[in-house]
């Protein structure tokens, strides 16, 4: 009797022992929308700093940057585009592209509320499939054989290693970035050793200037690391912005923000909106051509609680467009279905 007792009490210790430790958190259920409060395994909640970048304030969050000297952040950006074309035949050709930039930012100091980062632009990868054939321009990789992709990867490679000086506040505000000059000179000379014309050089870096300066990195970043409203946003919350999605202003794209969960050191925010359909006729005589077009996004942003930085990004976009032409008697029409995932370091969680 007495081994039986002693194999129960070592049994009850053993029990006690294992019984994991629990927490107690609230968080919005995704099906009602409503605040609840559940248990879950107190070693699965992360730490949340006593004051932490993105915090409440009478229920109302908003998000601030607490970033640490000497450490990096990533931003990794990644799209990958299939895109399926249907001719009035009803001959269908696929193609799919991705492209990689991998790039992250240091902190080097912190003056009252500003920080100075070192940009890091780490490398760049380009890819494209068609009729099985796939091809591949990598900075990580050696320069393609393929001639009209050595100028890719040369401009690409004369890219990657560099670094830029950015001043950004504590609310998200990019001050300045500079260093670009450099970077231009560089792509110049490697440009250079496959482009003799003087006059063609000049064109391939004014292009680049055109997609890579200040003013197109600040907008960037605008929209990658702040999406919180700056007034703040509730749980549930909807906000909205609208900006072009052509150079003449006429057609624009929404995006609807929900701030759908804050805690357990990560802010969650759904994304949704697009561009609605729309249709153009023009007709000329007998013949009518028509074009529409409609753009859906769906996915989601999170951010870490503790420092206000974006951990990770996933939004789906589905593009449709229809052109057809008709004559009263019969209509041909071609369809193009683009679907494109948007990510944002995607190999965080």
């Amino acid at each position: 009797m007495k081994n039986i007792a002693a194999l129960m009490l070592i049994s009850s210790i053993a029990l006690v022992s294992c019984k994991k430790e629990t927490k107690t958190i609230t968080k919005v259920d995704p099906k009602t929308g409503k605040t609840v409060t559940v248990e879950v395994p107190a070693d699965s909640v992360a730490k949340v700093a006593e004051n932490p970048a993105i915090k409440d304030s009478l229920g109302i969050y908003t998000q601030t940057f607490k970033l640490e000297k000497g450490k990096t952040y990533p931003l990794t950006t990644y799209q990958r585009d299939t895109k399926t074309m249907t001719d009035p035949q009803g001959k269908t050709i696929n193609g799919t592209s991705e492209a990689t930039d991998e790039m992250n930012f240091t902190v080097d100091d912190i003056k009252g509320n500003v920080y100075d980062l070192t940009l890091n632009l780490v490398g760049k990868r380009n890819s494209q499939t068609a009729q099985g054939k796939t091809v591949i321009v990598d900075t990580k990789l050696p320069i393609p054989k393929e001639d009209d992709l050595k100028m890719i990867w040369n401009i690409n490679k004369a890219l990657t290693g560099n670094k830029l000086n950015m001043k950004m506040d504590t609310k998200g505000n990019v001050i300045s970035i500079t260093g670009f000059d450099a970077i231009y000179a560089k792509v110049s000379k490697a440009v250079g050793t496959l482009v003799k014309e003087a006059n063609q050089r000049e064109s391939v870096v004014a292009s680049l200037k055109e997609s890579f300066n200040e003013k197109v990195l600040k907008d960037q970043f605008s929209k990658n690391l702040t999406i919180i409203p700056k007034k703040g946003a509730k749980i549930g919350e909807k906000w909205t912005n609208t900006e072009n999605a052509d150079p003449t202003g006429s057609i624009k794209v929404t995006s609807n923000y929900v701030l759908k969960s804050v805690g357990n050191g990560v802010a969650e925010i759904s994304v949704t909106g697009g561009i609605p359909k729309k249709t153009e006729k023009k007709a000329q005589g007998p013949i009518t051509h028509s074009m529409s077009s409609e753009l859906v996004q769906n996915g989601t942003v999170k951010f870490d609680q503790n420092t206000g930085w974006i951990t990770n990004q996933n939004i789906t976009v589905k593009t449709t467009q229809i052109e057809s032409i008709s004559d009263g008697k019969q209509t041909q029409s071609m369809k193009s279905v683009s679907n494109s995932s948007v990510m944002v370091n995607p190999s965080a969680k």
